[in-house]
Order: C-alpha cells, then sequence, then structure tokens
C-alpha cells in the first residue's frame, strides 16, 4: 500500500485532530491558525507556534499534487524540497508523492554548488524553497534549466520564483487519484557525502511503508503518543521515526531549535511521549541540568516515556548518566543508513537496556550478517563489514551503476561499517571502514577511543582520526572538545589514556571544537582536512615521541 493512502486515511479517521504542531522559540507567541497564517502572508510577522489538523494535512498535499499535476508533472519527475524544517515541510512532500512524481528534499546547509549538483545529479524539474535560500538559488538559477517551476515559500517572493501559497490556494484539495503502485519510484535522498559530493539514493513507495512499520513495531506508538521531531526533515532518520507516529494517526511537534531548555519545555508544554535525540543534543540537556541552567522542576514530565538514539555510536556512560536523572525511561538504540531508508534495519530494542553499547539486533523483518574482505562470514567476536537485507534497502544510486554494484550484492547492502557480534546475537559497531586507522600494523578502530576518552568528566566532546606518520604508517590523534570552564591539559589527557593499551593510546591530543553535520555525525573528512595537510601538523607530528 502506497504510503500516500495513510494520509487520506487519517484525514478521515481524524480530521479535526491535530496532526502537526511547530514550535520556533526565537520569535513572539503569537499563536494563529494555519489558515490564518496563509492569509497574511505579506505580514512579516511569524509564529510562535502554529498546529495543523489532519485535514488540513492531506488538503495542502492535494492542492499541491494538482498544481503540479496541473503544470504537466507525471510519474518519474522529480521535485527537489528545499526548506528548514517548518510545518508546511511534511504537506509538500506528500503532495509530491501524491503525483506519482519523487520527492528531492535537500540538505538546508547546502552551498550553492551542493545544491545545483543535487538537482543536476537528479534530475529535477521543480524546486520549491523558502526564503533562507533565495541568495543561493539566485546565483544558480541560470545554471539548472531543466528546472522549469521555481515555487517561492514564504515572505519577499524573489522575481525569479512563483508563490507556492497564492498557486496553491486556486487548486483544488480533492485528491488527484493517481495510481501509485509500491514498486514506483517515491523520493531521493542523498548519501553524506563524506568522500566528495553526495550520491542519490532512489526509495520505493514500498520501502517508505516498511519504515512505517518498522518504527511502529519497534517503538509501539499509539494514537495518544506525542513525537517530538528535532533533527531536518530533508534527513531519513527524522522523517521515518516520525513514521511510526504517522501510521498510528498520533500527533507531533517540529522544534525549531536545539537548546536544552526549548526542548525540556517543549516536551512539558506539548505533553510529548516520545523524543529522538542525537548524542550532543542528549549530552547538552544532562549538562544543563547538572549545571543548574535547566531546572526540571515544575516541568510535566511523567507522560514522556521513551528517548531513543541513532546516527552515531552511543557511549554507555552517556545512557548510564541519562537513567540516573529519567530513570523511568525507555530506551533504545536505533541504527540505519539513508541507503536502508533510515532507522530500524538494526535495533536494539527497549527491552535491551542492559545491552547499551550495542546497535542490537536485526530489526523488524531485516536480516544482518557480518563478513570478511571475500564477503563470507566471521566468526563470532570477530570484526567485519555489516551487512543488511530488508524490504528498506534502496533501489540504487541513481544515475550510478558502477557505485550501486559496490554496495548491494545479491539483495544485501554492505553498509561500510566494522562490526562484531557478542556471544548474545547483539551487534556492536567498531567504527566505519574506512575510519580504521593503521598503525604499524595493527587496526585501531576509532570508535573504541572516542568511548573511552567520553568517560573523562572534562570531555564535552572527542573524534579520533588517523595523521600521516613516517615510521609507522598513522598515529591517532584525538581531537577533544573541553566542557565550559575546563582547562585540562595534553599531558594530563595522555596520562588519562595511559589506562588504555599501549598501541591504543592517541599519541596526539588537539583541544578544538568538534564539527557535527546537522543528523549529529561528526565530519572527520573536515578534520583531516584542517589537520592532515599544513605544516602546523607536519611539525606537530615529527615532535611526537613515538614509542
Amino acid at each position: 500500500m502506497p504510503i500516500t493512502e495513510i494520509l487520506e486515511r487519517n484525514a478521515a479517521l481524524y480530521a479535526d485532530e491535530v496532526s502537526l504542531v511547530e514550535i520556533n522559540p526565537d520569535i513572539p507567541d503569537v499563536r494563529r491558525s494555519w489558515k490564518d497564517y496563509e492569509l497574511v502572508e505579506t505580514n512579516p510577522e511569524r509564529k510562535y507556534r502554529r498546529e495543523m489538523t489532519w485535514r488540513e494535512f492531506d488538503d495542502k498535499a492535494n492542492r499541491l499534487a494538482n498544481l503540479l499535476r496541473e503544470r504537466g508533472l507525471e510519474k518519474g519527475h522529480k521535485v527537489g524540497i528545499l526548506l528548514m524544517n517548518c510545518l508546511e515541510w511534511l504537506p509538500i512532500y506528500f503532495g509530491v508523492l501524491k503525483t506519482g512524481a519523487i520527492a528531492v528534499p535537500l540538505n538546508y546547509r547546502y552551498t550553492e554548488d551542493e545544491i545545483k549538483y543535487c538537482l543536476d545529479l537528479a534530475d529535477c524539474d521543480v524546486l520549491i524553497f523558502g526564503p533562507e535560500f533565495t541568495g543561493r538559488v539566485d546565483a544558480i538559477k541560470d545554471k539548472i534549466p531543466k528546472v522549469k517551476m521555481r515555487l517561492f515559500l514564504g515572505h519577499g517572493r524573489p522575481a525569479f520564483a512563483e508563490s507556492y501559497y497564492a498557486l496553491t490556494a486556486c487548486c483544488s484539495s480533492t485528491p488527484p487519484k493517481v495510481p501509485i503502485s509500491d514498486d514506483d519510484n517515491a523520493a531521493i535522498y542523498f548519501s553524506s557525502g563524506t568522500t566528495g559530493f553526495p550520491k542519490a539514493i532512489l526509495h520505493s513507495h514500498r520501502a517508505l511503508m516498511a519504515s512505517c512499520e518498522v518504527e511502529m513495531v519497534h517503538h509501539k506508538q499509539a494514537r495518544g503518543d506525542n513525537f517530538l521531531c528535532i533533527p531536518p526533515l530533508y534527513h531519513t532518520g527524522a522523517k521515518m521515526h516520525w513514521f511510526g507516529s504517522f501510521l498510528a494517526g498520533s500527533k507531533a511537534v517540529l522544534l525549531r531549535g536545539v537548546r536544552p531548555e526549548w526542548i525540556m519545555r517543549t516536551i512539558s508544554d506539548e505533553q510529548v511521549t516520545i523524543v529522538w535525540l542525537l548524542v550532543p543534543w542528549a549530552q547538552d540537556i544532562l549538562d544543563a541540568i547538572e549545571s543548574g541552567e535547566v531546572d526540571l522542576e515544575g516541568l510535566k514530565l511523567d507522560q514522556w516515556r521513551l528517548m531513543h538514539i541513532g546516527a552515531q555510536p552511543v557511549p554507555p556512560s552517556l545512557i548510564r548518566r541519562w537513567k540516573k536523572v529519567f530513570p523511568h525511561h525507555e530506551y533504545d538504540t536505533n541504527y540505519g543508513l539513508s541507503e536502508s531508508i533510515g532507522p530500524g534495519c538494526v535495533h536494539l530494542g527497549i527491552e535491551n537496556i542492559h545491552k547499551v553499547g550495542a546497535i542490537g539486533k536485526a530489526g523488524h523483518g531485516w536480516e544482518l550478517r557480518i563478513v570478511d574482505e571475500s564477503g563470507d562470514p566471521v566468526r563470532q567476536g570477530e570484526v567485519g563489514e555489516l551487512c543488511v537485507k530488508g524490504p528498506g534497502v534502496m533501489k540504487c544510486y541513481y544515475n550510478n551503476p558502477g557505485a550501486t554494484d559496490e554496495v548491494l550484492k545479491d539483495g544485501w547492502l554492505f553498509t561500510g561499517d566494522m562490526a562484531k557480534m557478542d556471544e548474545d546475537g547483539f551487534v556492536f559497531l567498531v567504527d566505519r571502514k574506512k575510519d580504521v586507522i593503521i598503525t604499524g600494523g595493527e587496526n585501531l578502530y576509532p570508535v573504541q577511543i572516542e568511548d573511552f576518552l567520553r568517560t573523562h568528566d572534562g570531555i564535552k566532546d572527542v573524534a579520533v582520526i588517523g595523521l600521516p606518520d613516517h615510521r609507522l604508517g598513522e598515529i591517532a590523534a584525538a581531537i577533544i572538545e573541553l566542557k565550559p570552564g575546563r582547562t585540562d591539559t595534553e599531558a594530563e589527557m595522555l596520562q588519562f589514556c595511559s589506562a588504555l593499551p599501549r598501541y591504543k593510546r592517541p599519541r596526539r591530543i588537539i583541544f578544538d571544537k568538534v564539527p557535527r553535520n546537522p543528523t549529529g555525525k561528526i565530519e572527520k573528512p573536515r578534520l583531516r582536512e584542517k589537520y592532515c595537510g599544513g605544516s602546523l601538523v607536519e611539525a606537530q607530528i615529527e615532535s611526537c615521541q613515538c614509542e
């Protein structure tokens, strides 16, 4: 069943119930309805809190679908979506799907060159964008001739685009009734681009629907739940976690901001029951509570039942801290890739908190195995590459058969993540295949060193990368971001690391901010570029006393 039918079902069954809420704490609290907001398009005043019913959600999707159909869009055409998280985002996404066209969400951090690259790679015919991107789109508008239609959502419409609000307001809210099958193409997502420009990942309607079912089975969303969505909607992680609530017909809140006090206040005010966090956000919340910056007194948090984390390895020490503050919370770790339609192909399970540190076992409807360089399964406890197989595996890297063949083999997706399995069948991530450091013939897995360093009470964040060394080939360097007010030295950190086996100890300590992308992943290519290319680093390496 195509995922668009779930929206139509929700609109029929729960027409006047709230489906989505948008909260932007940076602007004044002026409560207006969805309809009021559209009627004052020329008013630059923005709203703190907006909400939308299921009927309005479906109507908005239908209006956009009918507009696109009137303009000649058919199956196989592509629509780029370049928006910050907002109440309009998901109706636009579903409006595209209802036409039978392919939705192409774009990273809001893309430069103008990256936007052009992705629009060209995905063969986009339409671009829907917001005011934050006017300058970037203006810079490339004459370089993307295939994009015949440009729709602008917001105030201050540029001359080179048409008004999304004005055009959709004149369109019918009747469903377009385009026949869509499970095998039809639905969406193109982009890889993180850690090895260059991103690759375009093509998914079917069947994969989107599978993501709904996996999420609901894993986290037991019900009609009474309320899901807090903070990560960017262009990414599979945020949207696919919301898919479980979407399937249940339950409410969700879109929060534009990650400050701990905003998150905690929203959970209290909106009576949120499920929160998906990234590791840095969870750490910031705990730090804010422990420092007194956030006071839990007076907040209504008894309804909050589940906190789960994904997108990167989760330090067990973080969850131990979390359970001390929130002992009644259920907890889950989620593992997935955009190539496997986001989260859920592997998950810990809320009943397995005793295994925190593992990413878990194969998710609902999924299979997994760990293989060596020849593709043969490794023995229990040995490190190999994690492979997954299931209903959410991508169709291909769009327009890139060579890259597709490298990672898709007999239905198995080779993830590029190195992992091992314990005696109970739980999988532990070791590191990204390309991030392994080979020092003096020994394989070092940075995640293991990072997990150890995170137990230091002065460290806020850490990333371990390899630096070139004339004798050992590579050495491990720890980029450490200290907590505010800490003045720890390199010598003190090296002394702390003496508890590690000698070959695993970082040979360099560098104090700096640890960069993360919008989905929480450490941007190690940026760190390698910064610290592997300059004379300063070469001097540091030369002065390092390697044992």
